[in-house]
């Protein structure tokens, strides 16, 4: 992506959290520890999937790209914000270039978006599941699951190049701090000193695609989900098929619940930046950890492999 617009800005100053100076070391290992945590579990869960046959399925295969997507998430923000925690309160100031704070956006975009339509797909995955399994097999075959994950990937790569596009035409000549620990949308706009009316309508038309449309497919199939889980005779019934959605249940809510509050408080820096860590540092993180110990296959793969590495090293 090339930056064509004249600005007179070259740097940002990432504020982040201020007066952290008793705890910069601490939270900066904090921060570090679960990086390599959201990292490494993510991987874990990509060859798990990759490597057991037995989880060679529909709901496995979009969760590896849901880890994917979520190593990209962290990538994207986990590493320039350890780089402000370190510089914070120091002489050289926690300055990012321009080009990579817009950067840092774009990827940052991409990842949340991906990240919607995903969670969209494996919600109608399990709707097919629970509501049509005698006819699972024929509507979530492999084919399905490529183009629908290709779709994803298209509809993503629209909304980022059309985001782009535009903010990229915009002058940037204001002041160059923003009160945050990433390049987020609402402060970049505050640094420009073009109008940014139309930015904004398009940025509110595109919340369409890949935010409220996948948040509609998801509430409507677990209307049906839940329809269909009460009309179970049985209790263990009940829990047996209710636990096969409980995993994908359990990051939806953290997701969407913190993508909500954040528009319930949409004034409030110190509130947001909180509820900022929650989608794009700890649901990263929580996702493998949700999946791998609710999870029965995934446990018993694990071990298997595991085993399975065991014996070739002793041979």
């Amino acid at each position: 992506m090339q930056f064509s617009n004249s600005s007179e800005v070259t740097e940002i100053l990432l504020l982040g959290f201020q007066n952290l100076e008793s705890f910069r070391i601490c939270f900066f290992l904090l921060l570090l520890i679960i990086f390599c945590v959201t990292v490494c579990g993510n991987l874990l869960i990509i060859l798990v999937v990759s490597y057991s046959r037995s989880l060679h399925s529909p709901m496995y295969f979009f969760l590896t790209q849901l880890s994917f997507t979520d190593i990209m998430l962290s990538s994207t923000i986990v590493p320039n914000m350890l780089h402000i925690v370190l510089l914070e309160g120091t002489s050289e100031g926690s300055f990012v270039p321009f080009a990579g704070c817009l950067t840092q956006f774009y990827f940052f975009s991409a990842s949340e978006s991906l990240e919607c339509l995903l969670l969209s797909v494996m919600s109608y995955d399990r709707y097919q599941a629970i509501c049509n399994p005698l006819h699972y097999t024929s509507v979530m075959d492999l084919t399905f699951c490529v183009k629908a994950v290709l779709l994803c990937w298209v509809i993503m790569l629209a909304v980022t190049l059309t985001l782009s596009i535009t903010m990229s035409e915009l002058q940037f000549c204001g002041a160059n701090v923003i009160d945050h620990f990433f390049c987020d949308f609402d402060p970049l706009l505050e640094l420009s000193c073009s109008d940014t009316f139309f930015l904004k309508l398009e940025d509110m038309i595109l919340v369409v695609p890949y935010v409220l449309s996948p948040f509609i497919v998801i509430l409507v199939s677990y209307i049906y989900i839940i329809v269909t889980i009460l009309k179970i005779p049985s209790v263990s019934g009940r829990q047996k098929t209710f636990s096969t959605c409980s995993s994908h249940l359990a990051v939806v809510s953290l997701y969407y619940g913190s993508l909500i509050m954040i528009y319930l408080f949409p004034n409030k820096k110190s509130v947001k930046k909180v509820l900022s860590l929650l989608y794009t540092v700890v649901t990263p993180l929580l996702n493998p950890m949700i999946y791998s110990l609710s999870n029965r296959d995934i446990k018993q793969a694990f071990k298997k492999l595991r085993n399975k590495k065991v014996v070739c090293l002793l041979n």
